[in-house]
Order: C-alpha cells, then sequence, then structure tokens
C-alpha cells in the first residue's frame, strides 16, 4: 500500500470539491464528489471488457428473463463482482461526444448499469437530480472532466489504497458539513485492531480448506470493518471463503459499502439499508464475527414504538429482553441485537464493538443500562474491555472502549473479565499535521502490544500491572441497600406558620372572617409554643381546636332585645361549630394534621424520633441514602462494618428488595475504569513550588530590566 499514492488522489479529488465552492453548499460536496468517486472507480473497472459485454447484450434475444441476462453479461464483464454496463459509453467516449449532451449521455452511461448498481446512482446517490443542478450552474463539464483524468483502475489504486482514500474523502466532507461526532466511520488502525483482537485468537477456527465465515455489521457505514476483517482473515488463511454482511441506514455510506462490495465480488444483496434497530433485514441470522461501531449518544426515540414493542411482547425471544437503555442513547441496544445474532454451535460466535464511556456506567441499580450489564455479566459474555487513548476519531476526542465478547470462552477466561487500560502514551503517538479532532494514532506496534497482552490474558505481570488485570464478573455487580435514619421534627408555632395554616384545604369551607377567628384562637392558645415531639404537637393541637369548638357552643341563647345581636352571634358560632365538625371528621382530621406538620414540622437532630402506629420508628427521606455493597459480600455485615459505626441509629429498608432475586437491596452493574486503574499522585511539596516560581520571578525581572535598558 503507497500512502503517496492515497495522499495524491485525496488531494486530486479534494481540488475538484475545491471547484464547487461559492455555488454550492459545503454540506453539498460530498453529495456531488463522491458518487463520482464510485463512478469513476467503476467506469476504470469495466472499461477493458465494455465491448465484450456489448456483444453478449446484441446477442441476447427479446425474450431473455432478466435474471438469464444478467448472469449472462456479467460473466462477459468479468469485473469480479455482480456488476457490468452495457451503455455504449465510456468516461472516455463521452468525453468526445458534443458538451452540450453530457447530462443525457451520463444518464444513458447510468442507465446502462446492472440493475443493482442503477439502484444505488439514481435511488440513493439522487445522482440524475446532482447532474440536473451541476449543469445549471454551468459545472458539470468541469467536474466530469477533472474525475476523467485520474486513474482509478484496482491495478493502480488498490481495493485497501481505496478504502482509505473514501476514509479520508468522508472524513473531510463530515467535518465541513459539521456531522455528528462519530456517525460515520472508524479509523484504520482502531479497526485493524479491533479486528486483530476479534480473530487474532482464532487461528484454529481459521485454518482449513473450504471454511466458511459469516460476517456482519450492523452499523456498517462505507464498510470499511467489513473489508479489513476479510483482508486480515484472508491473511491468516488465502483459501478462506468469507461472507460479509451489514446494514446502513445513511443512504450515502449504504450506496459506497453495496459499491464496494460489488466491485470485489461479495453479494451486495448482503448489504441492507434501513435502521437496524427498527428494522431487522437479517432477521434470524447468525453469524461467526461481529464487529462494529455504532452511534455513540444518538438517540432512538424516532424507532421507540416498535422497539418496544418487540422488547414488551418478546422478552427474551426477541433482541431486546434484557432490558432499554435511556432513549438519548442506543448503543447497548446494538449489543444486545449483535447477542441475538451469536451462533449455537461448537465454535459459537465473537463479538468486537467500539462504544463510548456511557455503556459502562450509565444508570444505576435497577436501570435498563444496569440490567442490559448485568445481563452480559451473569451470561458471561464479556471477555475483555479495552481501553483506548482519546483524540483518536475524525470528528472528537472522546474515550472510547473496545469491548470482546464470545459465547464459547476459553476455559481459563470463563467467569472472568480481562481489562485492559491502553489509554496511556505507551500505547499512541502523536499526529502532526493532525486530521479534525484526531490528533494521535495507535501505532503498529503498540496495536501489536495490546493484542499480545490480550492474547496472554496478563493479569498484572510485571511490567503490566497499571494496565492489564482479570476481575472475576461478579466483580462489577453490587447490591443497593437503602440506608434509613430516623425522622426527627421540632415545631415552632409561629405567625407565619398559622397564617398558611389558613390557607389550607380544611379552612377553606371558612369565611375569612370565621377563618380569622379561629387563627386568632390559636395564636393565643399555642403561639410562640415549641415542641420537641410530634405527638405533644399533634395533641396540642387537636386539644386547641376542641377548645374553639366548645368555645362556641357557650354562646347565649335567643333574646328579645331590639338588636337581636346574641341571636345572630349564636348562629355564626354554630356555623363556625358545624364546619370545624366538617373540618375534622374522620379521615378530614387525619389529612389536616399531616398538613399542620408539613407547615410547622423541621427537622431537628434534638427532637423525639417520629413513630408510626407501631412504634416503629419513621424514616427521614431527607436523610435517605444508599450504599453500593459489592455483590460477593454480606450485606449485613457491610452494614455493621461501613454504616453503623458512624450513624448508630440508622437502619437498612429491607422491603426495598431486588425485583430478580427477591433479596434485600438492588442488584446493578456498572464497570469503572478509574476505580481499577487510577494511581493517586500526591501534589508536590510547596517548597519546590515557591522555589520554583521564585526563579521564574528572576528570569522575568531580569528580562525588564533588558528592556528597560
Amino acid at each position: 500500500m503507497s500512502q503517496d499514492n492515497i495522499n495524491a488522489n485525496t488531494s486530486f479529488i479534494w481540488s475538484i470539491a475545491d471547484l464547487l465552492r461559492g455555488d454550492f453548499k459545503q454540506s453539498e460536496y460530498g453529495k456531488i464528489v463522491l458518487p463520482f468517486v464510485i463512478l469513476r472507480r467503476l467506469d476504470c473497472l469495466l472499461e477493458p471488457t465494455k465491448d465484450a459485454v456489448r456483444e453478449a447484450a446484441e446477442g441476447l434475444p427479446e425474450e431473455t428473463d432478466d435474471q438469464t441476462r444478467a448472469m449472462i453479461l456479467t460473466a462477459a464483464a468479468d469485473a469480479g463482482g455482480q456488476i457490468y454496463n452495457q451503455s455504449r459509453f465510456t468516461f472516455a467516449t463521452l468525453r468526445e461526444q458534443d458538451a452540450g449532451e453530457l447530462r443525457a449521455n451520463l444518464v444513458n452511461y447510468l442507465m446502462g448499469f446492472s440493475p443493482n448498481v442503477r439502484d444505488i446512482f439514481i435511488e440513493k446517490f439522487k445522482l440524475t437530480d446532482v447532474l440536473k443542478d451541476l449543469e445549471e450552474k454551468g459545472f458539470l463539464w468541469m467536474v466530469f472532466d477533472r474525475f476523467s483524468q485520474i486513474d482509478l483502475h484496482p491495478d493502480t489504486v488498490s481495493n485497501l489504497e481505496m478504502g482509505y482514500l473514501f476514509e479520508e474523502l468522508i472524513r473531510r466532507f463530515s467535518e465541513i458539513s459539521n456531522e455528528t461526532a462519530g456517525e460515520h466511520f472508524t479509523p484504520r488502525e482502531v479497526v485493524r485492531l479491533l479486528v486483530d483482537l476479534l480473530i487474532g485468537t482464532d487461528d484454529e477456527a481459521l485454518s482449513g480448506k473450504g471454511v466458511i465465515r459469516r460476517v456482519y455489521d450492523p452499523a456498517c457505514g462505507t464498510g470499511g470493518m467489513l473489508s479489513t476483517a476479510e483482508w486480515a482473515m484472508r491473511q491468516t488463511n488465502a483459501g478462506l471463503h468469507v461472507d460479509l454482511f451489514g446494514q446502513e441506514l445513511n443512504g450515502e455510506s449504504f450506496a459506497i459499502c453495496k459499491s464496494d462490495m460489488l466491485v470485489k465480488g461479495h453479494d451486495a444483496s448482503r448489504i441492507a439499508h434501513g435502521n437496524t434497530l427498527a428494522d431487522d433485514k437479517h432477521e434470524n441470522e447468525t453469524f461467526h464475527y461481529m464487529l462494529s461501531n455504532p452511534p455513540y449518544g444518538v438517540d432512538w426515540k424516532k424507532y421507540a414504538p416498535a422497539i418496544r414493542e418487540e422488547a414488551e411482547d418478546m422478552g427474551y425471544d426477541g433482541r431486546f429482553g434484557a432490558g432499554l437503555p435511556r432513549i438519548s442513547d442506543g448503543q447497548l441496544l446494538f449489543v444486545q441485537h449483535m447477542v441475538s445474532k451469536m451462533r449455537d454451535d461448537e465454535k459459537g460466535s465473537r463479538i468486537g464493538i467500539v462504544m463510548n464511556g456511557s455503556p459502562l456506567f450509565t444508570g444505576g441499580a435497577g436501570s435498563g443500562e444496569s440490567e442490559i450489564r448485568r445481563w452480559l455479566m451473569q451470561d458471561d459474555l464479556v471477555e475483555a474491555i479495552i481501553a483506548l487513548p482519546t483524540d483518536l476519531f475524525y470528528n472528537t476526542g472522546i474515550q472510547t472502549y473496545i469491548w470482546i465478547m464470545s459465547n464459547r470462552k476459553p476455559i481459563e477466561r470463563r467467569g472472568k473479565v480481562q481489562m485492559i487500560d491502553a489509554s496511556g502514551p505507551r500505547f499512541w503517538e502523536g499526529m502532526r499535521p493532525s486530521l479534525g479532532s484526531k490528533r494521535r494514532m495507535i501505532g503498529d506496534d503498540a496495536r501489536a502490544e495490546i493484542v499480545r497482552i490480550y492474547g496472554e490474558f496478563l493479569n498484572g505481570e510485571a511490567g503490566y500491572g497499571d494496565v492489564s488485570k482479570k476481575f472475576d464478573t461478579t466483580d462489577f455487580g453490587y447490591r443497593e441497600i437503602r440506608v434509613e435514619r430516623p425522622l426527627r421534627l421540632r415545631f415552632d408555632i409561629t405567625d407565619e406558620g398559622l397564617n398558611r395554616l389558613g390557607f389550607t384545604k380544611a379552612f377553606q369551607k371558612l369565611t375569612k372572617l370565621e377563618r380569622s377567628d379561629v387563627i386568632d384562637y390559636l395564636r393565643d392558645a399555642l403561639g410562640g409554643q415549641t415542641f420537641m415531639s410530634r405527638d405533644d404537637f399533634l395533641t396540642a393541637m387537636e386539644d386547641a381546636f376542641d377548645a374553639v369548638e366548645a368555645k362556641t357552643q357557650k354562646v347565649p341563647g335567643k333574646t328579645t332585645g331590639p338588636e337581636g345581636w346574641q341571636e345572630e352571634l349564636a348562629k355564626t358560632m354554630a356555623q363556625i361549630a358545624e364546619n370545624l365538625q366538617d373540618m375534622f371528621g374522620g379521615k378530614k382530621k387525619t389529612a389536616f394534621l399531616k398538613e399542620a406538620v408539613a407547615i410547622f414540622g423541621e427537622t431537628d437532630a434534638e427532637a423525639e424520633i417520629c413513630r408510626d402506629a407501631k412504634g416503629n420508628p419513621e424514616p427521614d427521606t431527607k436523610l435517605r441514602d444508599h450504599e453500593l455493597v459489592p455483590l460477593a459480600e454480606d450485606w449485613v455485615s457491610y452494614f455493621k462494618r461501613e454504616v453503623r459505626p458512624f450513624v448508630a441509629d440508622a437502619w437498612v429498608d429491607e422491603n426495598h428488595t431486588d425485583a430478580t432475586d427477591g433479596e434485600v437491596g438492588r442488584v446493578g452493574y456498572e464497570i469503572n475504569f478509574n476505580r481499577y486503574f487510577y494511581e493517586y499522585v500526591p501534589p508536590r511539596p510547596l517548597a519546590e513550588i515557591d522555589g520554583e516560581l521564585k526563579v521564574l520571578e528572576a528570569e522575568i525581572a531580569g528580562l525588564l530590566r533588558e528592556v528597560v535598558a
């Protein structure tokens, strides 16, 4: 592979995009240039056999069916794939035609392709619309003529080089179009690492004659992972037959991937277009190897109904039985999808997937993410997780991780997970210049070392203590117990509290005057008092209202006085008494007293404990805490050792149980790299820092003296 060749071709094609500047939006460059790259590649590939194809086409009877026609013309094209073009044109002959007829001739050329290729250009790339737009703006001949000058025949630009060329072009177009970080593709050295980890220890499964291996990428993009996996497998066994499968949502990426499969002789129908999670185009298929870099942090809200329906109706018989992650990130949905396609035979399947940090630790006990991790660990599917350096990707500098999974682990790995921290300087080298956000790359030697560490299943051996460690699958599990502390309330009867009490629901039947009379009486009876016991407060409140009710019943009876004021007063007080009875009848009394507690109650560590009807202490929800007890440890012993010595009145809520095993506390799983690899570095002594500052001050002072002088 020639890097100079790749750079030269990339620069030449990018210069064509520069021609469009000003008349087209930057986001449109890729929609124009990429299909022309594919078109030129196919033209170079098919031109040597064009006459043979046309001769074969002219010799076919009119009644020849489409399948027979395709088979005969494909054989005549001899392009190593299911592809041909029976048009009379090539790029060379198109240049000889009238420039004014170029668009019509190019459309004729496109229609001459085999149906599978024609669909890519017409339906996915929308190339006929692109040609029209270019013609109307006066750019069609210029763009076509420049592409005619580049030789993209496989003898000049190999399939591997073509892959790198695509990667660089897509990176540039993605960058200027402000595409979502990590949406389109994965850097080649990361793909190589992923593939080597996936097959590096699987030589036996890849050896022998007549061996067929099925490889699948559910988010295949332009097909880089599939192509690299095939290449690496053939390095192990040149006679290996590799069937490639994939699905891609982005139309342009799908078109590029499918074109690449056609050129390489693969069955391009195995590359499907659509959303993998909502519409699995490879339903009921299983594969030997699966690898992917699904989109990071992309929500699945648009496809939620179909995904939720499958999860609810099919459970573990479907793809998403373990759980659903939060709507904002679908990475763990892809993990479950891939696991559902594992083979249940002697060799089983292996999975390699690149994800960001979210699937490692997002979501607490009982959440969808935690339940998915729990399922992966309890079913012993995870072999290793490798932390990669930051700044590896073109559009984002975030940290990423490779997960290696298998349903047929070697004996020594069963019940174990290997954690490899390959994020340190020993595993990356800087790039000058950087490519977008990509400032680092994993060199060949570093890649080989990571693969060796994984293959030898190292566990802190000399020189690798800070890099590779083994853990039991249960080490990532914990039991979240709910720790309660008693509710202690103090009640200060203040004017502010009494006024708030007057606006509670219980006082709604009283008129404004009546409400004021009752509040004034309560103020006279209780105002300024403090209660350190809720029971004492409630008793005082009930006694006060009983006194108000009794007072209203001691009003003088009817008189024959001229004003009749005593009679009116009696009626008023009787009405208040009736309203008070209504306020405190049955459940209403309980509700009112709860409101009173909420208004006047304040937590106070010196107050008495509030107890329920059975005499048990009530929990203070504000003091509620949760402890994460390692799954292998007894929670009672943990509580006695870690909590009780520091909080004597705490207890564990034994009604807070796990939905699966019914035990106290909810089971959760998380994978925290920092916890396992973090090493504390003490700060430098102050005297050392102070000394350096004095040296710098002296240097600055010297420079200033030179300036003044």
